[in-house]
């Protein structure tokens, strides 16, 4: 369409300048003393468009030979500019194939080519950038070498830099280079000066992904585990790991946290700090609580943050495994033990969830010490008889047959007893 309107558009000038030139007589008339020229006005102005031609053609060339001196200076910094940029992506390159040592003699080599170019007053504008990128790139091949006072010296280079200049991209390779000396720090388990960088760092930067498992990592082999921890939580939220790598990692750090308690104090204060889904780890509270027995803690403190897990496990008996259903057991009967004031909550809902459940074997023993601890000898014998039967782990059989045997010396049989403190040792054995 477009070419058929160009096509018409051509035939109407052509038809008007046929027209005007065709009924034309005008004429010009130039007055030479004593001459007289007559001139057609049709050739007067074809004689002036020429004219203008010729004439902005001869301009255009006296233009471009004038420009000439200029455009081979330019060619010839356009030629070191590329020159310097694939010196620099040859080093990119043989840093990320593990050639160190052509890594780092491309990167001088893009050093110098700029720094002829600034010489010769072709400054670039993005010289700084340039620069500061070819000493990162030294730097990480003398610290893949090993070069340790070259890598400081291309580091510190590449931060002068970037110092007190404005600009979102030299900002940003600034932070790039913390983080680097961040990572190369760690990797000679130098954990301060790690930290350091890290802190040197602007504050939404801290909070990167790469920044968080930096930390993350010098504050675990600083065994600072709060702060590990905190990271770990940010991570977890970054969506960094996997759901399970995350749930995995945070909780074995609370497990440190909570092991490293030294006093009833500093237990209640890690205790505190846990959020509120993090209480109801199964793994957490029961690890917790035996922790807090451990610095002779509150029994009944104990039981208390033992019992939203015991409510989980009773209305799902699948929400804990094995493992953690003896751990339960266990710790439940310590906190019990330690303090008896606890019991009376805690028989009632013992023996509705052994009713329930009438082949748990970790009820029937829990019952039965429960049973014991009031004097109900005869139920307790009962349960107690049950539980060894059927418990798997060789613990808790051992406890339920030495809870026999002293049922049996206090009916003073003997023979009982002697065969009950046998087999807990034959468990045991």
């Amino acid at each position: 369409m477009r070419a058929a309107l160009w096509l018409l558009a051509l035939f109407a000038v052509a038809v008007a300048t046929a027209l005007f030139a065709g009924n034309n007589q005008s004429t010009l008339t130039l007055f030479w003393p004593p001459h007289r020229i007559d001139l057609s006005l049709n050739l007067v102005l074809m004689a002036l468009v020429a004219a203008f031609v010729v004439l902005h053609l001869a301009l255009r060339a006296l233009s471009a030979l004038f420009e000439m001196p200029v455009q081979a200076r330019r060619w010839r910094a356009q030629q070191k500019e590329r020159a310097a940029h694939t010196a620099l992506l040859d080093a990119l390159g043989h840093l990320l194939s593990g050639r160190f040592i052509r890594a780092r003699k491309a990167a001088m080599a893009a050093l110098a080519r700029e720094k002829a170019l600034d010489t010769a007053g072709e400054r670039l504008s993005h010289a700084a950038q340039l620069r500061t990128i070819a000493h990162l790139v030294a730097a990480e091949s003398a610290q893949a070498l090993q070069d340790r006072a070259s890598r400081d010296g291309h580091l510190q280079r590449a931060l002068e830099l970037t110092q007190g200049r404005s600009g979102a991209a030299l900002q940003e390779i600034r932070e790039g280079a913390q983080l680097r000396a961040a990572r190369w720090a760690l990797e000679e388990r130098d954990v301060q000066a790690s930290l350091g960088w890290l802190e040197a760092l602007p504050g939404g930067a801290q909070r990167r992904t790469v920044a968080l498992r930096i930390r993350l990592k010098a504050a675990r082999l600083a065994r600072q585990t709060s702060i590990a921890l905190e990271t770990a939580r940010l991570l977890a939220k970054h969506r960094a790991f996997s759901p399970e790598a995350a749930q995995s990692l945070v909780r074995g750090l609370m497990g440190d946290l909570i092991q490293g308690a030294h006093d009833l104090a500093q237990l209640q204060r890690v205790w505190n700090g846990l959020d509120a889904s993090e209480r109801l780890m199964p793994d957490i509270a029961i690890q917790a609580a035996r922790r807090l027995l451990e610095v002779n803690g509150d029994g009944a403190l104990a039981c208390a943050w033992l019992l939203p897990v015991w409510e989980a496990a009773m209305e799902q008996p699948g929400a804990l495994n094995d493992v953690q259903r003896v751990r339960l057991v266990r710790t439940l009967e310590d906190g019990l033990a330690a303090d008896t004031s606890a019991e009376r909550g805690w028989l009632a809902r013992i023996e509705l969830a052994q009713q329930r459940h009438p082949r748990d074997t970790g009820l029937q023993y829990l019952a039965g010490k429960a049973c014991m601890n009031r004097q109900l000898w005869g139920k307790a014998q009962q349960l107690l008889a049950q539980a060894a039967a059927g418990l798997q782990d060789p613990e808790l059989r051992a406890r339920a047959w030495r809870a026999l045997a002293e049922l049996a010396e206090q009916r003073g049989d003997a023979d009982g007893a002697a065969q009950a403190w046998k087999a807990a040792a034959l468990v045991l054995k």
